[in-house]
């Protein structure tokens, strides 16, 4: 059957992981980094979803970009007996990054990509050259973020449920931004079409703690955004990043929710470059 999102190329890790992702080549001179994109978490999420706008802007700049679908996400394996922990989710991106031999990379993280990134960064510093962090997870205990109005709604109804409609979907995704003209019809339908291959494992052992504690051994360079109307993640996230970690700036943007990276995706792509230039060219 056709899919609605592009299907790239499939490593098998181990017996139970088969990990989907889009591989780009950078244009013109190719001087830049190479990037790997993790995306959030929630219903229908993948990292196309959640990236697409981003790509072309970052390639053309010069940079190599690698999209990839977290464990229970995308076209990625969905164990149904797997805990989704930190561990568990930094255990196949390094996976994945060994496959495609990539010794150094910056890591740009949403959400719970956000916490993968830094969870991997910390476990790995050799490996990570810089982190671009969009409203990242991982920076407050996990009551904090069950208060929240959009972990609320999406816990609601489990995956898989009769009761999740794709008006439920889209109500849940209208949630993601500020002003809800993001929330296409062709979105909701790409996120609808991923949907139906979830289970409800991955929301209900998910398992993230709170890194602020570690955030001060991170050195490599870190870029942040935060929207102020952020129904998942807590506007204070942002504080903590800039109050801890050794090397970072952090933009925080009004009438925005937790999708930067979509709603002023020229912003953000054109951050993310300047930033990325001047790691490099110092």
């Amino acid at each position: 059957m056709a899919t609605l999102l592009p299907e790239g190329n499939h490593v098998q890790l181990d017996d139970t992981m088969s990990v989907h992702y889009l591989d780009f080549p950078a244009e013109g001179a190719a001087d830049g980094q190479t990037i790997v994109m993790i995306h959030g978490s929630g219903p229908g999420a993948s990292g196309w979803s959640n990236f697409k706008q981003n790509v072309a802007p970052l390639t053309a700049a010069g940079h190599r970009v690698v999209i990839y679908d977290q464990p229970g996400y995308g076209f990625t394996s969905k164990p149904t007996d797997a805990i989704y922990d930190l561990d568990y989710f930094c255990k196949y991106l390094g996976g994945l990054l060994d496959h495609l031999t990539i010794k150094n990379c910056c890591l740009v993280g949403n959400s719970l990509g956000g916490a993968v990134a830094i969870g991997f960064a910390l476990a790995n510093p050799e490996r990570v050259s810089s982190l671009i962090l969009m409203a990242a997870g991982g920076l407050e205990e996990r009551e904090v973020y069950f208060r929240t109005d959009g972990i609320q709604a999406m816990v609601k109804y489990p995956m898989g449920s009769p009761e999740f409609t794709r008006d439920v979907l889209q109500q849940l995704l209208k949630l993601l931004v500020h002003d809800p003209v993001h929330i296409t019809d062709a979105l909701i339908d790409e996120r609808w079409e991923i949907l139906q291959q979830q289970n409800s494992q991955v929301l209900v052992s998910m398992s993230i703690p709170n890194l602020c504690d570690r955030l001060g051994e991170l050195q490599c360079p870190i870029l942040g955004f935060w929207g102020t109307e952020d129904k998942f993640c807590p506007v204070s996230g942002a504080e903590h990043l800039y109050r801890n970690c050794a090397n970072v700036e952090v933009n925080v943007r009004s009438r925005c929710g937790h999708w930067v990276m979509v709603e002023y995706a020229d912003d953000f792509n054109r951050q993310s470059i300047d930033f990325l230039r001047r790691e490099r060219h110092g």
